[in-house]
Formats: C-alpha cells, structure tokens, sequence
C-alpha cells in the first residue's frame, strides 16, 4: 500500500512541474499572451502606415495637385510665370 501512494505522489509531482515548469506552462502561456500582444499593437501600426501610404498612391494617381506639391517640395520646381525668392538666415 506504501508503493502506491508513492507512486501516486510521484506522479502528482511530475504532473505539477509540467504545469509550472515544462512545455505549455503558465509562466510560457502567459510570456506567449505578451508576445501577441506586443504583435497586434505593432500590426495595428503597420495597418495605419500602409493606408495612409494607399491614400497617398491614390491621391498620386487621381489628383495633379499632389504631383505639383510634391516636385515642389521635392524637386524645387516653380511654374511659369513665378518668381522664386530664396532667403538666408544669417
């Protein structure tokens, strides 16, 4: 009778460093919620920047005023007629 509640004692010890200790315990179920976690806010992020990226192409492809902002901004490109003043700080 002694062997078997040795027995069972030894398997209930084995069955709880399972659950804190091996594979699929709390402490790994719960750094693995964390890891999701972190990975949707950082998708959530990503999802922002690629529409306004897509707002920006399509503005690029459907609207001439864009285009015009942006070789001005960029290229420094002036239309016909303008005068371009620059000034330097001293």
């Amino acid at each position: 009778m002694k062997w078997i509640g040795a027995i069972l004692f030894i398997l209930f010890l084995a069955l709880q460093y399972k659950l804190w200790v091996g594979q699929g315990s709390l402490a790994e179920v719960s750094r693995l919620e964390q890891t999701i976690e972190k990975q949707k806010a950082s998708n959530a992020e990503l999802r922002e920047r690629n529409d306004a990226l897509d707002a920006e192409v399509q503005d690029l492809k459907k609207g001439v005023e864009a285009i015009e902002e942006r070789a001005r901004s960029e290229l420094g490109m002036i239309k016909k007629d303008e005068t371009f003043f620059q000034i330097i700080d001293e």
